[in-house]
C-alpha cells in the first residue's frame, strides 16, 4: 500500500489527553519516527503532560495543545503556524481537535471518522463508537490509522518510555534522601486517580495492604500520587501500620515518576496512568480495576494481574459511582496481595 504520508516535511500529531493513552499511543509514535525517518514530527499536547514524552526520540517540536480556552488555542495556533505542518495526525476523537487543526492552517488532517468531524478531515479509517461493536484494546485503536494510512511497522504494540539524563539524575537524588538502597525490594502504591473518585480504591484497603506486603515481602513501601490526592495519601497513611515512605514534601511530577517507577520491583495501582508507566517500564504491576472496561487495555499483560469485581451494573465508566462503590469495596487487601504474588511469580 501507498503511504498517504509522502511527501509530507511536516507532521503534527495531535497526541491524547490521559497519560495513560499517551503512553498507550507510544507505538504510534515509533511508528511514524521509523516509517518516516525525514519527516519533521510535531507533537500536540498539553504542557503537563510533556515530560512523558519529551526524552523520547519521537518528536522534533512539541506544541502545547491545551486547546480548551481561547488564550490556550491562540497560543496553540501561533506555534504551530510558525512550524507550519503539511499535515496532522489526530490521536483524539472530539470535533474540537479536528477544528483547532484546520483553524491553525492545516489543510490535511487524517484520523478516526466520526460524525460531523468527516466535515474537516481529509481522510481516516472508521469505527464505530455506538455499543454496536465490542472495545478493543486502545494500543490497537490508535496502530489502525498508521495501518490505515499504508505505514510500515503498525503491529508492535508494546508501549515504551524513555527517561534522559535529568529525570535519572531527580530519581536517584529522590531515592537517596528516602533512604531506598538499590538491593532494597521496593513496592510503589498509587492511590489516585485523575478520572474520578470510582477508579479509587479505598483508603483503608491500602493501608492494610502496605502492612501485608511489608510482612510478606519485606519491602520497603513508598506511596505515589498525583495533584489533588493529598487527602487520599494522608488517610491511608493515618491508618496503617507500616513504614510507608510519605512523600509529600516532595510532589512527584510526570518526568519523576518515570524513574521511580522503573525503580519498583511492584507496583500496585488503581486503573490509572502509572500503570502505564509500569507496563512500559517491564515493571510487574497489579490494577485494582472496578468502573472501567478491561478490554481497552487488553494488551501486553505478561507482567500485569488484573483484580476486578464483576456486578450488573460493569462496566460503567462514571467518574462517581451512584451506588456503594460495590466493584471496589468488594475486592479485599488479601485478594490483592494473592494477585501480587502471583504476578511476581509469573515474572521471576
Amino acid at each position: 500500500m501507498t503511504c498517504r504520508l509522502d511527501q509530507i516535511e511536516t507532521l503534527a500529531v495531535r497526541c491524547p489527553n490521559w497519560v495513560g493513552d499517551i503512553v498507550m499511543a507510544t507505538p504510534v509514535f515509533e511508528c511514524l519516527r521509523r516509517s518516516l525517518p525525514g519527516t519533521r514530527l510535531v507533537g500536540v499536547l498539553k504542557s503537563n503532560m510533556q515530560a512523558i514524552v519529551r526524552d523520547a526520540p519521537w518528536f522534533d517540536a512539541l506544541v502545547d495543545g491545551n486547546d480548551k480556552s481561547w488564550a490556550g488555542f491562540q497560543r496553540m495556533r501561533h506555534q504551530l503556524r510558525v512550524l507550519a505542518p503539511d499535515a496532522a495526525l489526530l490521536l483524539t476523537n472530539s470535533l474540537r481537535s479536528a477544528l483547532t487543526m484546520r483553524l491553525s492552517g492545516i489543510r490535511r488532517i487524517y484520523g478516526y471518522r466520526r460524525q460531523w468531524r468527516d466535515l474537516l478531515l481529509t481522510g481516516g479509517p472508521t469505527r464505530a463508537h455506538d455499543g454496536s461493536t465490542a472495545p478493543i484494546p486502545t494500543v490497537h485503536e490508535y496502530l489502525g490509522i498508521c495501518r490505515w494510512l499504508g505505514l510500515d511497522g503498525a503491529h508492535d504494540l508494546k508501549p515504551r518510555l524513555f527517561i534522559g539524563a535529568q529525570a535519572a539524575g531527580r530519581g536517584e537524588a529522590f531515592l537517596a534522601k528516602y533512604g531506598i538502597a538499590p538491593h532494597d525490594f521496593l513496592i510503589g502504591l498509587n492511590p489516585g486517580a485523575s478520572f474520578g473518585s470510582s477508579k479509587c480504591w479505598p483508603a483503608e484497603y491500602f493501608a492494610e495492604l502496605a502492612e501485608l506486603c511489608q510482612n510478606r515481602f519485606a519491602a520497603k513501601v513508598v506511596l505515589f500520587y498525583g495533584p489533588g490526592e493529598d487527602d487520599i495519601a494522608r488517610a491511608i497513611l493515618e491508618q496503617t501500620r507500616a513504614n510507608v515512605i510519605d512523600t509529600r514534601a516532595d510532589p512527584i511530577d510526570l518526568e519523576l515518576l518515570k524513574p521511580l517507577v522503573q525503580r519498583c520491583n511492584l507496583l500496585i495501582t488503581n486503573d490509572t496512568g502509572p500503570r502505564h508507566y509500569a507496563v512500559a517500564f517491564d515493571v510487574p504491576v497489579v490494577v485494582i480495576m472496578g468502573p472501567t472496561d478491561p478490554r481497552y487495555t487488553n494488551t501486553c499483560l505478561d507482567r500485569t494481574r488484573i483484580v476486578r469485581k464483576e456486578l450488573d451494573c460493569s462496566p460503567c465508566h462514571r467518574k462517581v459511582c451512584p451506588r456503594q462503590h460495590e466493584c471496589m469495596r468488594q475486592i479485599r487487601p488479601a485478594q490483592v496481595l494473592d494477585a501480587a504474588e502471583q504476578v511476581l511469580g509469573r515474572c521471576k
